[in-house]
Formats: C-alpha cells, structure tokens, sequence
C-alpha cells in the first residue's frame, strides 16, 4: 500500500471521476446489500531516530532537516535496522495475539513518486513479522466480535508532498525513513461503526503500549480503508475501492458510509464499481478519484539486497511479553470486577493509560476505601478533571491536581469535613495552585459546619423569617423543602452540613404540621 499522502496529484487524469450521488437511497435496495470493509492501519513508532539511520523523527522541525545520505538513498550509503523498531513490532503483535515469525525479511516495494528520494520504500511483503492476529470489539447490542489481523510488518514512511498554490508542489523529506508498523486487517467488518469500534481498538492499544503517540491530525496513526459492497448472503468479494486522506474517527466513520452507499446506488443503477484510490475530502463530504488501485506486482516486490532477515528468538519475545502493559479491555473488566464501577464509567476511564492510572492513583489513598467513595473518584475525574482537561486543551499528565490529591479531597466530602458544593470551590483553587486540599480548607476556612445546635438556630432565623412559605409548605407543598434547604445554606454560606440541615429541617416543619 502506497503511504498516505494527504492530496492527490493535481494531475491525474482520473482525480475527480467519481460520480456524484444522492444520500437518499432507496432503502430497499440498501438493505439487500451489506458492506465489506478492511483497514490498512499505519502506527508511526515513537522512537527517537529513524528505522535505517540515525536522523531525528521530531515532528515540526525546518523542512527538510532531518535528512542524511542513508535517507535520501544516496549511492553507496548502507541502512541498519533500529533494533527498538523490531521490539515494538514483538510488543504488538503479542498484544494482538499474532505468531511473531522467528524470521522475516525487507522487500523494496518500488514506485515513482516525488516524496521518496530512492524510488523505493522499504517495507516487508511474504515474511512479514507478525500474522494471524485479531481485535475484539464490543457492538451496541454487547455482542463481541473479532475482527482478524492477517499481518503486522516494519517499513519506513515516505515525504510529504505540499501542494502551494504560488510553488506548485513542494517536497518535505524530513519523514523519509520514520519507522511504522503497518497492521493489516481481515476484511471482517460489515458497517462504518464496526471500523471505527476496531480502529479505536488499535488506536488505544498502541498508546497503552507506548509505541506511537496517536496523534491523527499530526499523521503518526493514520489508516486506509478498503471497502467492496455484495448481496447479503453471498460469499463472493465485490470490487473494492481504497479510501486516504482520513484524519479522524468522525471522517474514518464519514467516509466509509459514504463509499458503502455509493457503490450500492452505482451497483443498483446497473454500473460496476472501479476498482481505485478514492480521497476523502471533509470539508465537501465526498471522495474523489486519485489513480487506478495497485496490486502487488505493480510494486515489483524484491528483498531488500543491503539488509539482513530479521532474525527473533524465544528469549526476545519472552522479554517483550513480561513487560507489556494491562491491555484497555483487561484494564476495562478489572475496574467493573474490582471497583464496581459501571461499564461506562469503566470505558471513559481506560481510554487512555494515563487517565486509568490517574484514576487508580486516586484510588489508592482513600484511607477506608468503599464502593460508594470509588465511584466519586470516577465521577471528579469524568467531570471536573475532565472538564478542565478540555477548557484548557491540556493531557492529564499535565494536570495541575494531582491523584494524591485529588483522592485526598473525595476523603475530605467522604469524611463531612466539606460538602460537595464546598469541594468544587476547593478544587478550583487546587487547579489555580496546586495545594494539598487540607491547605485550601485551612486558609479559606472552608471547614464544613456539623455542630447541630449552631445548624438548629440558623434554620430557626429561617423558619421565622417566611411564615407564609411555612403555611404553603403545611398546606401540601412539599417541594419547599427545597427552598428552606437553599436558604440555611446561604446563610451558611455553603459551610452548613447537608445531610444535618435536611434532618433538622426535617423534624422541625413535621412539628410545625403538629
């Protein structure tokens, strides 16, 4: 597979010679046909140098800077595999439960194109490193379905073509040579959702691990979506077109329902579908043609003469698999199992690794742990935490609160030394300073009242200054309760014990009915 490239040749003669078509598709016809979708996924490997050479792979650097002999091909210049690329391989493959290949080799996979300084790419073909793997996803209706992996290899990234309006196109060969991992699915998934469900699956999964950073709009995790339509019951593949130019989710998710109900409504009119590379462009909502699809003999796959077989022993994958990572769905049944936490709460939180050990980190200093004192961990950081996360476009390892403190801060509403509307004001100033909770309370005097007399005669002010609320509240309206509970708190000044104000209150209006 040829590597993304953003847009396509200005020239081609077949850029734009998809049809156009409605959305409203006749229904009937859609629900004979069902879809038949792959993804091509390419992980960039967050090592520091590239795969061959010992050039940078910083993201935003001069073009053109991160550059030597080796990755530009000059003659006579020899590449040497960064062993950290092959173990990253191991890491994921185990991951996904592939069999890692004791040997593989690199193939030149050959092709013209302006950002590949070589005229080849270094890739893998018949012995990749990793087969036969799969992803599990969970849809709607709970019901669990694989989704085989037929192949994981190595192989560097091309350039990166900028097509200027006043230049023409510009060529950025800082990204030649940056290491991927290419993850190659069955073609198992029969709907838009499906993918994006199996895409989010190896997007969480390279992060856990550590291997790639997953930033889409930046391109270190991109992915291809191959995508045919037939009869539903029929075994037989359909033609399949290739969509690039995805960078998000949303726009994975778009485009495939796009292609699916275009090659529907082509295939219903009578026409046959044409097996090409379709661009997805966001902004129109449509995909346009960029060439005729390769097949393989178009690359002219040979090994690779200047590099070794990659050779893998027992004792390498047996060290790579001791130090993987709980995996998002083990971590995932663990905090339902362990931490009685709905399955949502328990999704949210193990979306990325460093949000699920904040959370456990929280955890872990509630002195008398219970369910009910978990699951208001779970709620601060799907909330509060999360909401300054967003306002501030901040990850939680930047986060101002710690988990220390801001477990120790669920102690503090747990305990009745603050209310909760008391602790929204305490972790806001936590977020401005960084103090230890116990501080904030100390300096703002901000420790919550629980001396049931001083409640008893602030709610006595109260009930005397609305006689004609208390008449109403006698005659049936209960829902005053509400505003009595309102009033004594700002008297209070949100200080005043809930759980007592609403007991106190409680006995004195059922005297008052009396």
């Amino acid at each position: 597979m040829k590597p993304s490239r953003g847009a396509g040749d200005a020239s081609s003669p077949l850029r734009g010679s998809v049809k156009p078509f409605s959305v409203e598709v006749n229904m009937s016809i859609h629900e004979q046909f069902e879809a038949v979708i792959g993804l091509e996924v390419h992980a960039q490997l967050s090592t520091r140098s590239k795969i061959f050479c010992g050039c940078s792979t910083a993201f935003g650097s001069a073009p053109n800077s991160n550059v030597c002999p080796v990755c530009l091909g000059m003659p006579g210049v020899l590449p040497v595999l960064n062993k950290q690329v092959v173990e990253y391989a191991i890491r994921l493959g185990l991951a996904t439960g592939c069999s890692i290949n004791p040997r593989s080799i690199f193939a030149r996979k050959n092709y013209f194109y302006p950002d590949l300084p070589k005229g080849y790419q270094i890739s893998q073909y018949e012995e990749p490193i990793c087969r036969h793997g799969h992803v599990d996803i969970t849809n709607d209706d709970g019901t669990v379905k694989r989704i085989g992996i037929t192949r994981i290899h190595m192989e560097e990234d091309a350039g990166k073509s900028i097509h200027d309006q006043d230049h023409d196109t510009l060529v950025d060969v800082n990204r030649c040579g940056t290491p991927l991992l290419e993850i190659v699915s069955e073609p198992d998934m029969r709907s838009a959702q499906e993918a994006v469900r199996y895409l989010t699956s190896v997007w969480q999964t390279v992060k856990y691990l550590d291997i790639c950073d997953g930033n889409m709009e930046e391109g270190s995790f991109r992915c291809d979506a191959n995508v045919s339509v037939r009869k539903k019951g029929e075994t037989k593949l359909g033609t399949k077109t290739e969509l690039k130019n995805m960078n998000s989710f949303r726009n994975v998710e778009r485009a495939i329902e796009y292609e699916t109900q275009r090659q529907i409504e082509l295939i219903a009119e009578g026409g046959a579908v044409v097996q090409e590379t379709l661009l997805w462009n966001a902004e129109k909502n449509t995909a346009s043609s960029m060439r005729s699809k390769e097949e393989a003999h178009d690359y002219r796959y040979f090994p690779d003469p200047d590099l070794v077989p990659v050779v893998v022993d027992e004792h390498w994958i047996a060290a790579v698999r001791m130090e993987l990572p709980e995996l998002p769905a083990v971590r995932r049944a663990r905090f339902v199992g362990e931490y009685k936490l709905p399955p949502y709460d328990a999704e949210v939180l193990t979306q990325e690794r460093p949000l699920a050990d904040y959370f456990e980190g929280a955890v872990r200093v509630l002195a008398n742990r219970n369910d009910e004192q978990v699951k208001t961990v779970s709620n601060w950081v799907m909330t509060e935490v999360m909401r300054v996360m967003n306002e501030r476009g901040t990850t939680i390892t930047e986060f101002p609160v710690s988990p220390d403190h801001l477990g120790a801060l669920v102690e503090l509403i747990g305990n009745g030394t603050i209310s909760g509307k008391i602790a929204k004001e305490v972790f806001a100033e936590m977020v401005a300073t960084g103090e230890h909770p116990k501080a904030v309370v100390e300096r703002k005097g901000l420790v919550q009242i629980s001396d049931s007399g001083a409640i008893e005669k602030e709610i006595d002010v109260i009930l005397a200054k609305f006689p004609n609320e208390i008449a109403r509240f006698r005659a049936g309206e209960a829902k005053l309760m509400g505003f009595f509970v309102g009033e004594t708190m700002k008297v209070m000044k949100g200080r005043g014990n809930p759980k007592l104000i609403n007991e106190i209150l409680g006995r004195k209006l059922s005297e008052l009915n009396h």
